[in-house]
């Protein structure tokens, strides 16, 4: 077995042990699921120091077992610049979820096989190179945690949050039977349906199944206006839920359109490509502008990943904008956006976990009974403040790096793209007002006697706001894994 292999298997061996074990005490069931946590990262940071660069198109770690041989289907993984920091940021997130659960009471041992099964199918998504195995199982696991472990009115946000990733999933799965059908001879390997552009010169059949495509990656993003079914689903997840929903599952969606819909339908994306701005620019303005009328915590942190979201969906879509004087730019594009999505898990997995503590203390998101939580919680202000400043893209944090690089590129690319930067100056307006109303002032409702983070909660927030502060000091080591990848993408893009 590979170690990439061990590193997608390692958990799902881990939860299916949790299962077999009913009579397990809680508080083993919470340190196995940090202790397998822990050793998955380690893993991931011994594939890390190995990496280097592959060529073009190919993959490093690669492993092809045959599978469905019928239909040209391997078990085929492998990883590159695209995929690697997204595996990274995914061990590290659900190691967070592991240690700031290890307080938890309320069924721990299947909370932890069912976060382990979770981490398991979100690993094997990036990992994957048959498009079999990049079909999404991560809803059904979020699905149980909602309704086993959410507040409110949480089976029907459970509900919905199904049925519209559920929906995106149909869509996906018809954009991938169009592919193998126009491939010769037929396949569904990924490595292999990027070098062939089976649905070259038909532009009718590859706008049809690049629209297939697209309609399932925008609800799993999501994008305006497909997003409706994630501000329930956050309220009302538990803490560790929201972080993994908003850190890894959305960007499966985002992952989709650079591994999948970009090099498969090139000319399509490219046709497409303004559309796909469109998109982006509504998705950063209204994912702020809603954001910005939240008085629920919880509600405003959800649609501010609307407005982020949508700064990928931007950059991708001046990927599609093919012309010789803006190939540089559009590579600065791109890279910005895999790094977004590393920054954007980081820093929203933090600030929801941050949330959960205000729920957990006050059993409430309300921003207005709370005051002054700055005095009481000196540890919880100072971590939101970080959180915040990085969410709106303050320098020296990696909201800064992503976003400065996806501006960059887009204006450089196309101008107009400008616009979007008012979702810039709106973020930091939702998230100042938040600081002064939340943490500010004199101390009164919720916020007295409020308990400052326990060291659980305080160490599985401080790392990945430490990791924002690493990437916006020292990008370096995170560029160079992206940017040989981003190069590969774009000349994909042009042909």
């Amino acid at each position: 077995m590979s170690v990439l292999s061990l590193i997608v298997f390692l958990p799902l061996a881990a939860a299916l042990a949790l299962v077999a074990l009913p009579g397990l005490p809680a508080a083993a069931a919470r340190r196995t699921w940090v202790a397998v946590a822990a050793l998955d990262l380690a893993l991931i940071v011994v594939v890390w120091a190995r990496y280097e660069s592959p060529e073009p198109g190919a993959l490093a770690f690669e492993e092809q077992v045959p599978w469905i041989p019928g239909v040209d289907s391997s078990y085929h993984i492998g990883v590159d610049g695209l995929s690697l920091p997204l595996v990274a940021m995914t061990g590290v997130i659900f190691l967070s979820c592991a240690v700031y659960a290890l307080r938890e009471e309320h069924r721990p041992r299947i909370q932890a096989a069912l976060f382990l099964f979770l981490q398991s199918v979100s690993l094997g998504l990036f990992v994957a190179a048959d498009l079999i195995l990049f079909f999404d199982l991560s809803i059904v696991a979020m699905y149980f945690v909602i309704i086993g472990w959410g507040h409110g009115d949480a089976a029907r946000s459970a509900m919905k949050f199904f049925l519209y990733t559920f929906l995106g999933s149909l869509a996906l799965l018809a954009g991938f039977i169009g592919l193998y059908v126009a491939a010769q001879p037929h396949t569904f390997d990924m490595v292999r349906l990027a070098e062939e552009m089976p649905l070259a010169g038909r532009p009718v059949a590859g706008g049809l199944v690049l629209g297939a495509i697209l309609l399932g990656l925008a609800v799993k993003t999501p994008t305006v206006p497909f997003h409706t079914w994630l501000p329930p689903a956050h309220t009302d997840a538990p803490a560790v839920g929201s972080a993994v929903l908003a850190g890894v599952l959305l960007k499966m969606g985002t992952y989709g359109f650079l591994r999948v819909a970009m090099p498969m339908l090139p000319e399509s994306w490219r046709a497409w490509a303004w559309v796909i701005i469109a998109v982006g620019v509504v998705s950063v303005l209204y994912g702020a502008l809603v954001a910005l009328a939240q008085q629920d915590l919880k509600r405003m942190i959800a649609y501010t990943s609307v407005n982020h979201m949508g700064y990928i969906v931007l950059a991708v879509g001046v990927a599609g904008l093919v012309a010789d004087d803006t190939t540089a730019a559009r590579e600065v594009a791109v890279t910005g956006a895999v790094t977004q999505m590393v920054s954007h898990g980081l820093i929203t997995a933090a600030l929801f976990l941050l949330a959960g503590v205000m729920h957990d203390r006050a059993a409430t998101y309300d921003m207005g009974a709370y005051g002054g939580l700055a005095d009481p919680a000196p540890r919880m202000a100072t971590l939101f403040a970080v959180g915040a400043f990085a969410s709106l893209g303050l320098p020296g944090l990696s909201g800064f790096i992503a976003e400065f690089q996806i501006f960059t590129g887009s204006i450089a690319a196309a101008p107009v793209t400008a616009v979007a930067l008012l979702g810039i100056l709106l973020v930091a307006a939702l998230f100042l007002r938040a600081l002064q109303r939340v943490f500010t002032g004199a101390t009164r409702g919720a916020s007295v006697g409020f308990a400052d983070l326990r060291p659980t909660e305080l160490w599985a927030v401080a790392p990945l706001l430490a990791l924002s502060l690493l990437i916006g000091v020292l990008p370096r080591p995170l560029l160079a894994v992206i940017e040989p990848a981003s190069q590969t993408l774009i000349t994909l893009v042009g042909r």
